[in-house]
């Protein structure tokens, strides 16, 4: 009877709920949660990418939402579980427009943590499965052309003689993963790469540069990574997986293509670009423009006195080379977290004398560490075998609220502290400014308030701690033509300087591209609000601006790692897809602009 329980639990929950939802009586679903709940909707009602904290926020926005998404037949997907006092369980469910995949938590006031997510459009349903194309229709047909002759009239006409329905500006991991969204979807689309090669944003970075996240974090939408992949991808291997798979994919991928311009026409209702294809030029004038440039900005470049007289080279990190040709040299990187710690190791390796500048503290975990306690469950071949596969694995993280993050992670953190103690203890008596948060959270909570201000060390850390990366910490006074002066009066001589200094928000492309008055409509992305360093309140409980409606209509903003590149861009593409046809897409809790970069 007590392995019945939970299931029992969950099915009477979701009998009462969908009642509530079908007599569109907002007050009776939410009296259904408990005091402190989380409604968190990814497009399915809202149209948006928004979670309601509370019972009065969730009967507000089903007041606004039920006449027109008409959620309903909420189904038991499987078995429920039950850990802790906490039920939770997987459900199907229906809106006027399409269908959904949910998940629950309840506790014993009602229901604590709701997941909706959109999954499919109704009559627009990928074609998948028993719904594949044939590709070949048998039989004999005059004047049939063969699919390479559809392919190469397709890649003719898209973008000259017919207008795409959605440019994607950044050919990296983000616009390949929404391009393959898109393609499966049959929205025209093109994406536009500066770069020679599909790939070459990791081609030509740092050749010392590899993946830090496993690769059961990383799969790419549709195309797994075969299980003979390594756990961290190099760089020039993942640039040669993106490639193919822009070709596997069929996308229309447009190399040596750089947006000069953007303007949104009123009248017409479209963006026009201008873009210089190859070295000609072409004017594109799609429905929807998104900026897929990662989910990192401008390159923040410092200004120090005296930069100007420096006469050797210094640069950002985004155009360092990699260590060969500064055999010999002294150089000296300025930051201290993830690229600072990968472009340090590898001109160590290379024989370089390299010195790392603190200037603020960073938080380091090592790499198995991360992958043990926060990510194996969900991410690892333990968690495959035990039947969660990538999909699912995203559904689950995506059903925490971001508010409750803080309280989860932090016993992670501190087992973290404690498992790894001798290795801090070294790190600071080197003299290596650790953190571990503003609220001793942990990198995930650093990564998503502020996008910065960590390193998952894969072997840099122990350079720094036994001295072979040598380290001064504290604040720049001024660079003369040959060192970097601190405030102390210390001189660190340098033939070298590498910023690794990190960057600007995502919007800094707007405001290059379009206009700054474009850009400050839109306001800062990424973060959460969370009135922690670098991430400003008040708090939004969502990323900003990122894979959801913005402020500017027809703009859309797509970043982040290669997991959240796979998974939001499958409800970003639902987005515009429903766009595309036609589709009324009433969008619930439109984020405000609180800060402008």
């Amino acid at each position: 009877m007590d392995a019945i329980a939970p299931t029992g639990k969950v099915t009477t929950f979701l009998a009462k709920l969908n009642d509530a939802l079908e007599a569109q009586d907002a007050d009776a679903a939410a009296a259904l949660f408990a005091t402190e709940c989380y409604w968190r909707d990814l497009v399915a009602l809202t149209w948006n990418i928004k979670t309601m904290e509370g019972r009065d926020a969730i009967a507000e926005m089903l007041r606004a939402t039920l006449g027109s998404a008409r959620p309903r037949h909420l189904t038991l997907d499987g078995d429920a579980t039950e850990a802790g006092g906490v039920s939770e369980g997987w459900f199907t469910f229906e809106t006027e427009t399409g269908r959904g995949r949910g998940h629950l938590r309840l506790n014993g006031e009602g229901c604590w943590t709701l997941l909706t997510t959109l999954q499919e459009l109704k009559g627009f349903e990928e074609p998948k499965g028993p719904a594949r194309p044939r590709g070949v229709e048998h039989g004999v047909q005059p004047g049939r052309k063969s699919y390479a002759e559809r392919m190469e009239e397709e890649r003719r006409e898209l973008g000259y003689s017919r207008q795409p329905e959605v440019v994607i500006i950044g050919g990296g991991q983000g616009g390949i993963a929404l391009g393959a969204r898109l393609r499966r979807l049959g929205v025209p689309t093109i994406i536009l790469e500066k770069n020679e090669r599909a790939g070459d944003s990791w081609r030509k970075r740092y050749k010392s540069l590899c993946l830090h996240d496993p690769v059961w974090y990383d799969h790419l939408p549709y195309l797994p990574f075969p299980d003979h992949w390594p756990v961290f991808a190099p760089k020039d291997k993942l640039g040669d997986w993106l490639e193919s798979y822009t070709k596997i994919m069929e996308l229309n991928y447009w190399t040596r293509s750089t947006a000069q311009s953007a303007r949104w026409d009123e009248a017409a209702g479209e963006w026009v670009i201008e873009v210089e294809r190859e070295g000609r030029p072409v004017t594109l004038r799609p429905k929807q423009l998104v900026l897929a440039t990662g989910m990192s900005g401008v390159p923040n470049m410092p200004k120090i006195p005296g930069m100007e007289s420096f006469k050797g080279d210094i640069h950002h990190s985004s155009r360092h080379p990699g260590p060969d040709g500064f055999k010999g040299k002294k150089v000296v990187v300025i930051g201290s977290n993830n690229s600072s710690h990968d472009i340090c190791a590898a001109l160590w390796e290379a024989g370089v004398d390299v010195t790392m500048l603190q200037r603020s503290s960073t938080h380091i975990v090592k790499s198995d560490t991360l992958m043990e306690l926060a990510l194996g469950a969900l991410y690892s071949e333990e968690a495959v075998a035990n039947g969660i596969d990538v999909n699912t694995a995203d559904l689950i993280f995506a059903s925490i609220p971001y508010k409750v993050l803080p309280a989860i992670q932090k016993p992670q953190c501190d087992e973290t502290k404690k498992r790894d103690a001798d290795f801090y203890r070294r790190l600071e008596n080197a003299g290596f400014m650790l953190d571990f948060g503003a609220d001793e959270t942990g990198l995930f909570l650093k990564y998503l308030r502020r996008g910065s201000g960590y390193y998952i060390d894969v072997g840099a850390s122990d350079l720094v701690a036994n001295g072979s990366i040598k380290l001064r910490t504290g604040e720049i006074d001024r660079i003369t033509e040959n060192a970097v002066v601190m405030k102390d009066g210390t001189e660190l001589p340098a033939d070298v300087i590498v910023c690794a200094t990190g960057y600007g928000s995502m919007n800094g492309w707007a405001a290059q591209l379009i206009s700054q008055e474009v850009a400050d409509r839109v306001g800062k992305c990424w973060g959460l609000g969370s009135d922690t360093p670098k991430d400003p309140g008040p708090w939004e409980g969502e990323l900003r601006n990122m894979w959801k409606p913005t402020q500017v209509d027809n703009l859309w903003f797509h970043g982040g790692n290669l997991h959240q590149s796979r998974h939001y861009s499958q409800f970003l593409a639902l987005q515009l897809k429903a766009r595309a046809e036609g589709l009324a897409t009433p969008v619930y809790g439109l984020a405000q602009v609180h800060h402008t970069g």
